[in-house]
């Protein structure tokens, strides 16, 4: 499964190179709603909310300072969790420094310890003001841009990186964790409704996989040797209505080049032709075998890959 990319975080890439239009008011929406009390459920990149910092437009303006103050909220909820943790780990070295001290104690210290680097490391990349590749990682659950044809133009909208399809409810996603990719060979069974009828792409420049090595899962990285970004296709849906419209997407995924399963993984996000874009973001539901041939004309350079944490 692809459960991480390095994608392309501006909108302005979909606008620049693929003449596509700004869905303003959906991401006010996604904006706004990060400020909300459920606003865990909108996380969104660093680099996708730093790409309006410099908008010209009002609607930019406004997009760009409700995701500033979601950032601001981040910041504040993780200095709590560093107080908090601080408190646990002066309690459980207070413990340990007694004329009996528990192997708990030790144990909590221990676990403190290591939650405090985490998120200081987490509060760091808040309160950096220069981009990194890591502000640019895409994870299950996140809103990302996306495009997407509507009403005859190209769109680039924000969509949730895990789909929830009309057709089931949130328990039912709640329990399939790996809804952010859909297999190529299931496209027609699960993914019917959706197949040949809501397609979009995200514009994606590495991918992330987990593998074995030595008997320990390893984070991979790979990049294309063509340096291409690559238009990675995918499914999407809408669901619920009101404040609870969801816009959500997974990727379209298959058998691995040789490569890539030589290096451990056993599937590949599949790509589009930059000359089959329009036919991907308008199927026609009653040629299915047209789309098929565009997955089958996909772009094949060879994966390079690399032990992301040596990166």
């Amino acid at each position: 499964m692809c459960y991480s990319a390095q994608i392309e975080a501006s909108y302005k890439a979909f606008v620049r190179k693929y003449g596509a239009v700004l869905d303003i008011h959906e991401y006010v929406r996604i904006a706004n709603r990060d400020l909300k009390k459920a606003r865990e459920a909108y996380k969104v990149p660093k680099a996708v909310a730093l790409s309006f910092v410099d908008g010209s437009s009002p609607a930019e303006q406004e997009i760009a300072a409700a995701f500033l103050r979601g950032l601001a909220d981040q910041v504040k909820d993780e200095q709590a969790e560093i107080a908090a943790l601080r408190e646990r780990l002066q309690a459980a070295e207070a413990r340990l420094a007694s004329p009996r001290p528990t192997k708990k104690a030790a144990d909590d210290a221990r676990i403190a310890q290591r939650k405090i680097e985490a998120a200081e490391r987490r509060l760091a990349g808040l309160q950096r003001l220069d981009l990194q590749p890591a502000d640019s990682r895409l994870w299950p659950g996140q809103f990302v841009p996306v495009m997407i044809v509507q009403d005859g133009k190209r769109l680039v909208t924000p969509m949730r990186y895990r789909c929830r399809p009309a057709y089931v409810d949130e328990a039912f996603e709640k329990a399939r964790p790996g809804l952010y990719n859909a297999r190529l060979d299931s496209l027609e069974t699960f993914w019917k409704p959706l197949f040949g009828h809501r397609h979009a792409v995200v514009l994606v420049n590495s991918f992330y996989e987990r593998v074995d090595r030595d008997g320990k899962s390893t984070e991979v990285e790979f990049t294309p040797d063509d340096g291409e970004p690559m238009l990675v296709a995918c499914l999407w849906s809408d669901w619920g209505d009101g404040d609870e419209r969801l816009h959500s997407f997974a990727i379209i995924t298959d058998e691995p080049p040789p490569e890539v399963r030589a290096a451990g993984h056993d599937r590949m996000i599949v790509r589009i032709q930059p000359e089959d874009l329009e036919a991907w973001l308008n199927p026609d539901p009653s040629n299915l075998k047209a789309l098929y041939d565009l997955f089958d004309r996909r772009p094949r350079p060879y994966y390079s890959h690399r032990v992301a944490e040596e990166a």
